[in-house]
């Protein structure tokens, strides 16, 4: 998931790439950092080469980003003193340090039979699922597990990695102004680090859709026709298409926020009117619980992003994103059936203080 836009950031070239880079390190989802340091790192290289890429804008591919996500609007000036100021986003340092083989699965079968049937069964099971409310001084936490592949850049030489399996915790305020994560893939401490804001340029950003706060979700309209409207209109010009960036939109909503109760099953009415969207009937998610995927496939990059469901109780699993196209230039390394994201959450619950667990709830 190119760097979605929510809000602009400077790249000053006088410390603003080295503001930017340590920005975005701790915007990104997991695993993603060094998938973006190797992007950038290729980007500077290429641009190197010829005279026209002195005003070329950096495009990246569109991934998970657990908080609000900053535009990376890099010339190859920004780029240059990125390099200058020191690239930070080292992938040696942290807590993830192996790189692993390319993540590759079998490509289901996908089919847009059933698609109202399945997400009318996983709307009506959302309005069965107890989501206590979220009381101020409370926190949303979430750990799930992760694992991705990339493409990783050593001199002139390319080739896919990933990082292994691993665990991810997060703390969220009601209002989203205070938080904690622990992740190896985007933190060196195993204690973690705080989300809490305003961030390192003094901002408080407010929430939105890319962004969202327990407080904003229930604030926003449970008409599905409405809500879609509403993410069509928030989502504008963002990612591959209108339709692609609707659904990764609902798709982010499900993987790492609290939907309030009226709210979840109101998400998968409103994915049910994207078109494109079908049914993959068997995938997996990244710890390999079996379910069933609601699904699309990104005409552009040529990656089906899939949502994943237990065949019977229609519960949320988790997600992955799997290329199912063959692609060119370095992206034809990831071949069709690269996994190129997965996740399994495996706990969401309220607590009643950050970095508590919810077996250490009083």
């Amino acid at each position: 998931m190119t760097a979605k836009a929510s809000r602009k950031h400077p790249a000053e070239v006088d410390g603003g790439a080295e503001r930017l880079l340590s920005a975005t390190a701790r915007d990104l989802p997991p695993g993603r950092h060094q998938f973006h340091k190797e992007r950038l790192m290729a980007q500077i290289h290429d641009l190197q080469q010829t005279e026209s890429a002195a005003t070329a804008p950096a495009q990246e591919r569109r991934r998970r980003f657990p908080r609000p996500v900053i535009a990376l609007p890099l010339t190859a000036a920004a780029l240059a003193a990125a390099v200058v100021a020191g690239l930070t986003l080292s992938g040696g340092g942290n807590g993830v340090q192996d790189y692993g083989p390319a993540l590759t699965t079998s490509i289901g079968a996908a089919s847009s039979k059933g698609v109202p049937q399945l997400l009318d069964q996983i709307s009506l099971a959302a309005a069965k699922t107890s989501r206590p409310d979220v009381r101020p001084g409370q926190y949303i936490y979430i750990r799930s597990e992760s694992a991705d592949t990339y493409v990783r850049h050593v001199g002139d030489t390319a080739s896919l990695a990933s990082h292994p399996l691993h665990t991810r915790q997060i703390w969220k305020s009601a209002d989203g102004t205070k938080g904690w994560l622990i992740d190896p893939a985007v933190n060196d401490s195993p204690e973690g680090e705080t989300l809490s804001l305003p961030d390192e340029q003094g901002n408080t950003p407010e929430p939105t859709l890319n962004g969202p706060s327990y407080d904003y979700l229930t604030q926003l309209t449970t008409d599905p026709d409405q809500l879609l409207a509403k993410i069509y209109k928030e989502t504008k010009g963002q990612g591959n298409s209108p339709d692609q960036e609707a659904f990764t939109t609902i798709g982010d909503l499900l993987g790492e926020s609290y939907p309030p109760a009226e709210l979840y099953p109101a998400l998968f009415k409103a994915a049910e009117k994207i078109p494109g969207v079908v049914v993959v009937d068997d995938s997996t998610d990244a710890v390999g619980r079996h379910g069933v995927a609601v699904a699309r496939l990104d005409e552009t990059s040529g990656e089906r992003e899939e949502w994943i469901f237990d065949k019977k109780t229609h519960v949320f699993l988790g997600e992955r994103t799997v290329q199912v196209r063959k692609n060119s230039g370095d992206d034809a390394l990831i071949t069709p059936g690269t996994i190129l994201f997965t996740s399994a959450v495996m706990e969401r619950s309220v607590v009643d203080g950050i970095r508590q667990t919810p077996s250490a709830k009083s």
